[in-house]
């Protein structure tokens, strides 16, 4: 998943006010034009990856993430990032509504609000999503069960 628009940004209404300031701010344009915009070297997609690109603050809206994760048979997703309040809220109660089991990595997530950050997580997303640490969610992926070593 990346964040990506079309130069000018027509995705954005004057309505939404979060987008608006992107589109009426060409040094936030370059932003997501530049390297800063790209995905990080570090988990470079393979050949066989599919890269969604939003032009919205949840993953899900405007996107055919959905139906990529129900080709692939895909019931849970695994979510981190910057904006927890805002882009992870947004896109774990959007996945919720599609029947999507979510997992939100707590310590893989940020917020210029701390105290936002530790409510979204807390008191919203712990009661309907699994809110965990990167290394519960390390060991989980390495149990048998998930196809991991067993040692």
């Amino acid at each position: 998943m990346k964040v990506g628009f079309r130069p000018g940004i027509p995705e954005a209404s004057r309505r939404n006010k979060f987008l608006s300031a992107i589109k009426s701010s060409s040094r936030h344009q370059r932003f997501f034009q530049s390297e800063s915009g790209a995905i990080h070297d570090g988990i470079t997609p393979h050949e066989s990856d599919l890269i969604v690109t939003k032009s919205r603050i949840a993953a899900f809206a405007g996107t055919d993430l959905d139906l990529l994760l129900r080709a692939k048979d895909v019931d849970t997703i695994v979510l981190f990032g910057i904006a927890t309040s805002g882009v992870v809220l947004s896109t774990a109660l959007q996945a919720i509504d599609l029947d999507y089991r979510v997992v939100v990595v707590k310590d893989c997530c940020a917020d210029d609000d701390l105290d936002l950050h530790a409510c979204v997580l807390d008191k919203i997303l712990k009661h309907c999503a699994i809110v965990a640490s990167a290394a519960d969610v390390s060991r989980a992926l390495a149990a048998p069960e998930m196809g991991g070593s067993s040692s």
